[in-house]
This record gives structure tokens, C-alpha cells and sequence, in this order.
């Protein structure tokens, strides 16, 4: 069995529409495919009903934004109740974030000279629930002004660089809690990519997992095989669920093809138990 547990569609930052993304999953031969859009479940439906015409297991989730101390940090949450009232609450309040900095960044932008405009990013967002830093990314490779979505990033988007303004995210002990009470599952996606091991020790992992995290995605293209080795001891240490995935975006990422990486059968199961609300299918 071939399980990809976080991909992202044209819903957040990806560049496939949910439904296109769930053909592609099973053409390359998965047999399951997580959907986890950057804090948006606006995709599940679209999705799953190209599941059942193709005969994959679509797992609903969302990869959402939140706050470490003072660094990003990024939860998978599977198979959360959408309608629970403080998850949606904070997810609008991280997407009307995400809207209000958007014209912000283009400012910042155009004070260095760069000629971008909030139309032009608003093109590339299409059907994304918000406009967001990829998206400003894609109208600067469409522009011309950089090769692809990484410069953008590394050049101008990152912190610290001419484009990057800050935005509000909750806490990220606080948001385990509520994908939890949620009857969701919680998974810190890609915990020691881009640094994240300055932040995320494993103390920083045994406090977390007190507070309910349920486990981390060892298994990301941001991790080499040493990393993925020391991850995994410190799952197998706290009990934690290991995944493994693509992390996802369509043409948005090179190196990041469906598949690339997976989830064990067993650790997928032990997965699905952790959830109060029942996958479909």
C-alpha cells in the first residue's frame, strides 16, 4: 500500500485543482492520498468525489500555520470535524491574515523597485481561498523578475528579505488542541526542515507531545537520511506516529512529485485510530 499523507491542491498554493490532484495521486500508483491544504478544508468535497470515481482513499486534512515561540510552524491536522466553532474561527482569522498582508507585501516590494502589482498576484491565486506568499512568488516568475518559487522565497519572501511581512498565527500548543478537540489527529509537518531544529529539540517534541501532538512527518524531501534517522529515535521515544509524504504543490515545487515519499500501512493505521471523526470510504 502506497499512502502520501500531504499534498496541496489549487485550493491554497498548489497549482492542480483537488480533483486533478487526486487523478495524479492515483496514476502514480498511491492508494492513498491526504489532502492538506494550507489552512483550508475548501477542497474536501471536489476531492472526494474524484476518490470514489477513481477507486483512491481520499484522507481529509489541512496543514496550518501557527507559531513556535518566534519561529513558523507548520500542523497537519487529519480528519478534523469542519464544523467545529473555534477551528473555523481560527482559520478564518489565519486567512483574513494571509489577505490583509498580501497588499502590504506588494508595497514592500515596489519600494525596491519591483514592478508587481496586487492584480497580478490575485491572477496567479485563482482559486485559492487566499491570496498568499507563493502566489506573490508565481507573479514574480511570471513577471520574469526570478526563475522560480524558491528564488522568490530566498531572494525576497523569506524573513529578513525586502518582500517579508509579518502575519498572526496562533499557538502552536494552542492549535494541537483544538485540531484534537476537533477529533482530528495532530502532525508537525517537516519539524526540522528549514532550520526547525534549533527550535523543535526533542524537549521542545516531549513537551508537545504532552500537550497532544500525535506525531511527525519524518519522511519530507526537507530531511536527509540523518535526519530522518534521529527523527525516527525520537518518535519510537515518544511514542509518536511517524509519516512520510511529498509535501505536494504540483508545478509549485521541483522535487516534490506524488509519492516521492510515503506513510508505513502500519503507522497510517495506528493514524486512522487516533481520530474520533471516521474516514469516508
Amino acid at each position: 500500500m502506497r499512502i502520501d499523507l500531504h499534498t496541496h491542491s489549487s485550493a491554497s498554493d498548489g497549482t492542480d485543482t483537488p480533483a486533478d490532484l487526486v487523478r495524479e495521486a492515483a496514476a502514480a500508483g498511491l492508494d492513498v492520498v491526504a489532502l492538506t491544504d494550507h489552512d483550508a478544508m475548501s477542497g474536501w468535497a471536489e476531492a472526494r468525489r474524484a476518490a470514489d470515481e477513481v477507486g483512491i482513499t481520499l484522507v481529509p486534512g489541512l496543514e496550518i500555520s501557527t507559531r513556535y515561540g518566534h519561529r513558523g510552524v507548520h500542523l497537519l491536522g487529519y480528519l478534523p470535524d469542519p464544523t467545529h466553532p473555534a477551528l473555523a474561527a481560527t482559520l478564518d482569522r489565519i486567512l483574513a491574515g494571509r489577505t490583509e498582508r498580501t497588499p502590504a507585501i506588494v508595497a514592500a516590494l515596489r519600494a525596491e523597485g519591483i514592478d508587481i502589482t496586487e492584480d497580478d498576484v490575485h491572477r496567479e491565486a485563482g482559486g485559492s481561498v487566499a491570496a498568499g506568499r507563493p502566489h506573490v512568488a508565481d507573479a514574480l516568475v511570471r513577471l520574469g523578475l526570478v526563475a522560480d518559487r524558491t528564488e522568490a522565497f530566498q531572494v525576497l519572501l523569506d524573513p529578513g528579505r525586502p518582500g517579508y511581512v509579518n502575519r498572526w498565527a496562533p499557538a502552536l500548543e494552542e492549535t494541537i488542541g483544538l485540531v484534537t478537540d476537533a477529533g482530528g489527529v495532530a502532525v508537525i509537518a517537516h519539524p526540522w526542515g528549514r532550520s526547525g531544529g534549533t527550535v523543535l529539540d526533542e524537549e521542545a517534541l516531549a513537551s508537545l507531545a504532552e500537550a497532544g501532538l500525535a506525531g511527525i512527518e519524518v519522511d519530507h524531501q526537507d530531511h536527509p537520511p540523518e535526519v530522518r534517522a534521529r527523527l525516527r529515535g525520537i518518535a519510537a521515544d515518544l511514542d509518536l506516529v511517524v509519516t512520510g509524504s511529498s509535501d505536494h504543490h504540483g508545478l509549485g515545487k521541483v522535487d516534490h512529485d506524488l509519492g516521492v515519499n510515503t506513510t508505513d500501512a502500519e503507522q497510517y493505521e495506528r493514524l486512522l485510530s487516533l481520530a474520533r471523526n471516521p474516514l469516508d470510504g
